[in-house]
């Protein structure tokens, strides 16, 4: 759990990836993906196997959720395209990992390994090595990738009145990692990654502070639920226009936060500007069993 200790009257919480720094596409296109097909023998459909996971981790719904989850869904898209049946190409469905997300609520590699030392099924150890060849991939590609735009003034205004969490759903030591190289570090209070637990989880620190003084920042529909799970409000960074989202928070959202005009109808007008970004379903044709 993260532990998060009231010192100011307000909390912020902040995803990272997609939200603060530019990097979902690096990571998802040059170290997710060829790791993905990869490790699950896709090679054979590796055209379809990117643009599922392309589609679950960068232009939907489900963007930005956690990556094991996301494993599932998009092997689930991959198996239902008629071409790759047509190609005869086994598409993995991974019930063992299915049956380990739904009993663990820290869905991170400590977890993961401590499940794979205790009783690891070949299944789990081949999901394990891919989550490691993820990270390792991460560690040597994604390096210079600066915040958006007006992402260091919001900092910078927010941290004189509130504190300040990340809440992501990546590695928390890779988070640390590029939060430290662009001194963005020192406005948080404290960094939380998936070994914390869902985001809807760290964010039950919203709790201790007053009604309306809680603002989620995310890029994400599954920051908009960990928000509402909570009782916070939800500030959206919009997918492909994330400068013009933060530039709107630097110049009218931070004083409406602070002011107590955030709720209703500007929150509302947020919301459904956001939900038109991200689809629910992909633009191919599937199949259904």
């Amino acid at each position: 759990m993260l532990e998060i200790r009231p010192a100011l009257d307000y909390l912020i919480g902040i995803d990272s990836d997609g939200c603060v720094f530019d990097s979902m596409e690096l990571k998802h296109k040059e170290c997710f993906i060829p790791c993905f097909i990869d490790a699950f023998g896709l090679q054979g459909v590796s055209r379809y196997a990117r643009e599922a996971a392309e589609f679950v981790n960068l232009y939907s719904k489900s963007r930005g959720c956690n990556r094991f989850l996301a494993l599932v869904e998009q092997l689930d898209w991959l198996g239902q395209r008629p071409e790759v049946r047509q190609r005869g190409v086994m598409v993995p469905r991974l019930s063992g990992l299915e049956a380990w997300i739904a009993r663990e609520s820290k869905l991170g590699n400590p977890a993961l390994e401590k499940t794979v030392a205790e009783n690891g099924t070949t299944e789990l150890k081949q999901i394990l090595a891919w989550s490691r060849a993820v990270n390792e991939s991460i560690a040597q590609m994604v390096r210079d990738v600066p915040p958006f735009p007006s992402v260091r003034g919001c900092l910078e205004r927010l941290s004189q009145r509130a504190d300040l969490a990340v809440v992501s759903a990546s590695p928390t030591a890779a988070l640390t990692a590029e939060w430290r190289e662009h001194h963005l570090d020192k406005f948080v209070q404290v960094i939380g990654g998936q070994e914390h637990g869902t985001k809807g989880e760290m964010l039950a620190a919203a709790a201790k502070y007053p009604q309306d003084h809680v603002l989620m920042i995310g890029d994400a529909p599954g920051d908009h639920r960990a928000a509402m799970a909570n009782g916070c409000l939800f500030y959206p960074i919009n997918p492909g226009a994330e400068e013009a989202s933060w530039r709107r928070l630097l110049d009218e959202g931070i004083d409406r936060f602070l002011a107590g005009t955030f709720a209703g109808e500007y929150q509302v007008q947020l919301l459904a500007e956001f939900n038109e970004f991200l689809p629910e379903l992909p633009p191919w044709p599937v199949v259904e069993d």
